[in-house]
């Protein structure tokens, strides 16, 4: 039997919630104070204030100025089923599968689109399918990195330069963290409330002009909800991407965004956001490398979340349980750190292996991250002991 003292340090901010994920450091209310309240988002400066949000996420990601970055409605969620719903239908897809949201993708592309030729491409959890098998004449959907797998593509270099049909990529957990190569994606979407700690309910569509002229050129043919609809009589909806939202957007919720957006342009920008990202998984990996019961779900480093980070238990007394009880120790896991307020919301994905996931990305202090891992050795010990 291992006994640990519980730490004497713990982190500033106890929030590794994979979404809605921790503020920016220093981040109070005050930051608010700016917002338009009691007024229209038609507006003029109601225009004005969501057209800043699309002009600052340009410059910190580092948009092609002939590429097209709309707000829309229900957060990465609606942003990817927009997607689908206008680009799909005119060639044969692929989409790629390895964590439940990737699954839910091919289910709707499957059951509610009802499209027949559709290649399914899946992996298990902690793995990616064979990239060099994608097939480029078809329409591609994947998720850029798995936010319940913590499992994420190494680069864009797999992807065909000469590509017929469209890439559509769900970027949520990896917009700001990790280095999106624009030139291979033509559909990209994210949320605010993942790398810079924005509020839900509120999503990002980014179009190459090649999707834009598949948006002008393909009618669905099915029924488009007005929620989805991107293109009217065969031109696109240039409002939208002008800040024109299609519905109404929270002005608290775009305030903050702005606020995120302005922290990140003062810390240096993109470049400055993924060194963060990446200290956080480095501390993660260093101790890693020194425990005797923790692990990776994704064992390659090259395909490793700098976000998401997902951990399983490697214990061989742990292991050696099944599945139920397994879930019933980590669970007892995260209600003791949340007990002493060190951690919150670090469980697995409910669909995924039972293990923990900790949030990594920008907003997160990497001496927060440093202060939590002794205590999970000691909620480990804790729990393994009560056996």
């Amino acid at each position: 039997m291992t006994t640990i003292a519980k730490p004497e340090m713990s982190p500033v901010n106890p929030n590794f919630s994979s979404g809605p994920c921790a503020k920016r450091p220093g981040w109070t209310v005050d930051a608010l104070a700016g917002v338009l309240h009691g007024r229209s988002h038609r507006s003029g400066p109601g225009k004005a204030k969501l057209a800043e949000v699309i002009d600052r996420t340009r410059e910190v990601l580092g948009v092609p100025d002939d590429y097209l970055i709309g707000i829309v409605p229900a957060s990465d969620t609606g942003a990817v089923e927009m997607s689908l719903w206008s680009f799909l239908g005119s060639r044969p897809v692929t989409v790629m599968a390895w964590e439940s949201f990737g699954s839910g993708w091919a289910n709707d592309i499957s059951k509610q689109l009802k499209l027949d030729d559709v290649h399914l491409m899946d992996a298990p959890y902690g793995q990616l399918p064979d990239l060099s098998n994608v097939d480029f004449t078809t329409d591609v959907v994947f998720t850029w990195n798995g936010t319940t797998s913590g499992v994420k593509v190494p680069n864009g270099e797999w992807i065909a330069n000469g590509r017929e049909g469209l890439t559509i990529c769900d970027a949520t957990s990896a917009a700001f963290a990790m280095k999106l190569p624009w030139d291979k994606l033509d559909v990209t979407t994210y949320s605010w409330q993942k790398v810079m700690g924005g509020e839900g309910q509120h999503g990002m569509l980014i179009l190459s002009p090649r999707a834009v002229t598949r948006l002008e050129s393909h009618t669905p043919t099915w029924p488009m909800p007005k929620i989805f609809t991107l293109a009217k009589a065969g031109k696109l909806i240039s409002g939208i991407f002008k800040g024109e939202t299609i519905n109404t957007p929270s002005m608290l919720a775009v305030e903050d965004a702005l606020d995120g957006l302005k922290w990140a342009k003062k810390i240096g920008g993109q470049t400055e956001l993924i060194r963060r990202s990446n200290a956080n998984l480095k501390a993660m990996e260093d101790w890693v490398g020194k425990s005797n019961w923790a692990g990776f779900l994704a064992s390659d480093a090259s395909v490793r979340s700098n976000t998401s980070v997902c951990l399983k238990v490697t214990d061989e007394k742990f292991t050696s349980l099944d599945n139920d009880a397994q879930s019933a120790l980590l669970k007892q896991m995260v209600k003791l750190l949340d007990a002493e307020g060190v951690a919150y919301d670090i469980g697995g994905y409910r669909d995924a292996p039972a293990g923990l996931r900790i949030w990594a990305g920008a907003t997160v202090e990497t001496s927060d991250i440093e202060a939590l891992l002794p205590w999970l050795d000691w909620a480990f010990a804790t729990v393994s002991n009560s056996q």
